[in-house]
């Protein structure tokens, strides 16, 4: 008996079959279909702001609580994930035929791996931040680099310092192990480039973002 029969056959197994071969293809790829699009050009915030208003909102709440720039952590998750909300680390296969582990658990914006994300948590985000989502990844990016700063006195102006705290973790930091890692020290001084250009350039637009709601305006909303 094959399955169109358990399901009872007729047009209303032939529905059931199809629901359930729809529900099969979106859980496979991930629910790819209703994810973000990344900005088209990252080279410049004021263009990835233009299309994404609501991330200078969440980048800009991130900055207003822990201290970090909008700018670096705009550079931050452009370096980790180029703005795709679903990214994680490619799953090398046996023989071309088995899908073995993950790298890392590393997931979403800002690339934040489990028990760190679990930390943030705890700490600040509560039960309902999901790093598929801006507001969390900034604000997560925020959280991180605030302890950064506390821990081993970075200043939140320095992208590049930060960055390597991000990637190696307080231990890791202090140990020096960035220095000895060649492709994390290129990575690092892109991030500083990108986001010392991003706030040149967040300079020039700025006014377009903060105060473009109707219920914005003096003296809460400043242009």
């Amino acid at each position: 008996m094959n399955l169109f029969h358990c399901l009872g056959g007729g047009t209303a197994g032939r529905r059931w079959l199809w629901a359930l071969l729809v529900g099969l293809m979106l859980m496979v790829a991930g629910c790819s279909l209703f994810t973000p699009s990344p900005p088209r050009d990252q080279s410049n915030i004021c263009e990835i702001f233009r299309e994404e208003p609501q991330w200078y909102d969440y980048a800009r709440a991130s900055e207003e609580r822990w201290g970090t720039p909008i700018a670096t952590q705009m550079a931050f998750v452009q370096r980790e994930s180029s703005f795709r909300s679903h990214v994680r680390p490619p799953r090398p296969w046996i023989w071309g035929i088995i899908p073995w582990f993950r790298s890392s658990s590393a997931y979403g914006y800002a690339q934040a791996q489990d028990p760190v994300w679990g930390e943030y948590e705890e700490d600040a985000g509560g039960l309902f931040a999901r790093r598929t989502h801006m507001k969390h990844a900034t604000d997560f990016i925020g959280w991180y680099n605030r302890r950064t700063h506390e821990r081993l006195g970075i200043a939140l102006s320095n992208p590049e310092h930060l960055y390597f705290a991000y990637h190696q973790g307080p231990t890791g930091y202090r140990r020096g192990t960035y220095k000895g890692k060649p492709a994390l020290k290129r990575y690092a001084a892109s991030v500083q480039r990108r986001a010392y250009a991003y706030d040149n350039q967040l300079k020039q637009c700025e006014s377009e973002f903060r105060c473009r709601r109707f219920y914005q305006f003096w003296p809460f909303c400043q242009k």
